[in-house]
């Protein structure tokens, strides 16, 4: 029997014509014996992927899309060789599209409704994108800003992927050799975060080489590297090769008056400065696959999570981060993948992130039970132009009490106006009264997927706890962003994800966690913290249920607040520490939902500390 790859086939099918695809291909497959993924050619070899996820890059920040003001040339060039899905669509803020794309599932069915304090998290029972490529096989990593739970089940250790290096919250305080984690132990960062980031891909790359041309004896198994970067979100830091070049240079606003007159010009810079830093590390990226013979047979992807954060060049679209508007929603999203999507396509099908699962799970030619109604659909036939065209659908977005629904033309907002993307993409008039059928349709949709996912609201008080002592995990950190202070204790500033305790002084005053122990056990705890030399010898009480735990404060830490000197621009969240780990003890915790606090027994000096996070290590 002779055995055609499907990219063979594919190629074939092209060279014949459209016209007669399908009744070719059932031929082929009658009369040659076409294989499937789960009886591959010998010499078959699944595909390697590569994900790449911006954060707070809005679909202008790219060259390709016409912005005068920078240069992406490595990412434009995965369009150039693949193809671009040309609307294609996130959310409106971080970790509701970090949870659609890992689900493939509208992030209101999920309990995702903050981007912090618990909020941010999707229900442990959801199925991941790494959990299916894990199950076919794959390698799995997850390198950057994870957002969408800290402690186990939602670290993404329990979520599919093999190896995490990076942070777990929202934002954060220090790009240039920070406090990260991986695999749950604490460590530091070398250099600048998305150089760092990047180099941990190349290298797990390296260690899970699945090139087409390799023997089977001398590859190992395919990889799936997730690369959530956590640039250009702020703080606004860069190294200064890059912003050397836009530090004093002049930037073209956006074509919209709104748009260009709200502009904030040192933030554009900084913002596009880190952009050419991210294509600079996606170079990097693409050259490594080439030099491995990797590139023909690797899926790469590259996306953004929601609209710039701040207002400048977006293609004349209303709105940015935050809103339900096209500007707020829009994002790039290039696929090059050299063996099936030919170079230069364009998909004219709208897209989403909750189409990335079962696309590429489709490319990879992976079969997988669905344990949950996807929301997403599979773009593959489009990117390999097999489709015979975009057919109408409906995509659904909600945040902060906005909400919107897209169909191949309209986009109609919550309070019932709707525009002609088609001729009208800056979305300037509304259009409900002239096409009144339209409107009441997808009004009627709208208000049906609300009643049906009942999106959150941001004010919504968090009921579920944060887990502590799960069973399968070494490490659990407990951070101040989780925390509740009483008294003087206050957190270092408004925005919690990196932030500390601090102003504690007295014995009245307390740090609290509501948890919920998963498993019988002791640990050891450690705090992280400063204390400058002065005030050393406060002494300290853990109590968790029934069990306490006592130690006092020895070493100083006097460390400084950093990241002034590397901001290009003031920031509106708080600086953080080199923080200093001690070792409180021992405890051994019960299972069950109760309070963690932690307080002062003693304070000879004016404060006790500054306090970071607790984190916990299961003894064996």
């Amino acid at each position: 029997m002779i055995c055609f790859t499907r990219k063979r086939l594919l190629d074939l099918v092209r060279s014949i014509g459209f016209g007669f695809q399908l009744s070719m291909a059932c031929l082929l497959v009658a009369s040659v014996g076409i294989t499937s993924a789960s009886n591959a050619c010998a010499d078959g070899k699944s595909p390697n992927v590569l994900v790449i996820l911006a954060d707070d890059q809005g679909w202008g920040d790219l060259s390709l899309h016409g912005n005068p003001n920078l240069s992406t040339p490595n990412i434009d060039s995965l369009a150039r060789d693949g193809a671009q899905i040309d609307h294609f669509y996130v959310c409106a803020v971080c970790s509701p599209t970090r949870a659609e794309f890992l689900t493939g599932r509208y992030h209101t069915r999920m309990g995702v409704y903050s981007t912090s304090a618990g909020g941010e998290r999707f229900n442990v029972d959801e199925r991941t994108i790494g959990d299916v490529f894990r199950g076919a096989g794959y390698a799995t990593a997850a390198y950057g800003k994870w957002h969408s739970g800290m402690q186990w089940p939602y670290h993404p250790n329990a979520r599919g992927f093999d190896d995490f290096y990076g942070f777990c919250s929202g934002h954060w305080g220090n790009y240039f050799s920070p406090m990260l984690e991986h695999n749950g132990q604490i460590v530091e960062g070398k250099g600048f975060i998305v150089d760092d980031l990047t180099s941990h891909a190349i290298d797990f790359i390296s260690a899970h080489s699945n090139s087409a041309d390799s023997e089977p004896e001398q590859g190992s198994e395919p990889f799936f590297v997730y690369l959530p970067l956590n640039t250009p979100h702020s703080p606004m830091q860069v190294p200064d090769p890059f912003w050397d070049r836009f530090a004093d240079k002049a930037m073209v606003p956006d074509p919209a008056p709104e748009n260009a007159k709200g502009q904030d010009i040192q933030h554009t810079r900084a913002a596009m400065a880190m952009c050419e830093n991210i294509d600079h590390n996606v170079g990097r990226l693409l050259r490594h696959l080439d030099e491995q013979k990797l590139a023909d047979n690797t899926i790469v992807v590259y996306f953004s999570d929601n609209g710039p954060n701040g207002k400048r060049f977006n293609g004349g679209m209303r709105g940015r981060k935050g809103s339900t508007t096209e500007g707020g929603l829009r994002s790039p999203c290039l696929i090059r993948y050299p063996a099936q999507i030919p170079a230069g396509t364009h998909v004219k099908q709208v897209g989403a992130a909750i189409d990335l699962l079962p696309t590429l799970a489709d490319l990879a030619e992976i079969g997988w039970e669905q344990q949950r109604p996807l929301d997403g659909i599979s773009l593959a036939d489009a990117l390999r132009q097999m489709s015979t065209g975009p057919t109408d659908r409906l995509l659904f977005s909600a945040w902060g009490g906005k909400a919107t629904v897209r169909s191949q033309q309209y986009r109609m907002q919550r309070d019932g106006s709707l525009y002609d993307l088609a001729a009208d993409p800056g979305e300037t008039t509304d259009i409900a009264g002239q096409r009144p059928e339209i409107a009441g349709k997808m009004k009627s949709a709208l208000d049906a997927w609300i009643a049906e996912t009942k999106p959150l609201s941001r004010d919504h008080k968090e009921t579920r706890p944060f887990p502590l002592g799960h069973p399968q995990a070494t490490w659990t950190q407990l951070p101040a962003r989780d925390a509740k202070s009483t008294g003087a204790i206050v957190r270092s500033n408004r925005f919690p994800n990196c932030t500390f305790m601090t102003k504690w002084t007295n014995t009245r005053d307390q740090i609290t966690w509501d948890v919920d122990v998963l498993a019988e056990g002791d640990f050891e705890v450690q705090m992280y913290y400063s204390c400058p030399a002065e005030s050393v010898g406060s002494t300290i009480r853990l109590t968790c249920g029934e069990s306490t735990l006592d130690a006092e404060i020895s070493e100083p830490n006097d460390a400084p607040l950093i990241g002034m000197k590397e901001d290009r621009l003031q920031r509106a969240e708080g600086y953080v520490r080199r923080w200093k780990p001690m070792t409180l003890g021992q405890i051994h915790l019960e299972p069950g939902r109760t309070t963690l606090a932690l307080r002062a027994t003693d304070v000879p000096g004016e404060q006790v500390a500054d306090m970071r996070l607790l984190m916990f290590r299961r003894l064996p």
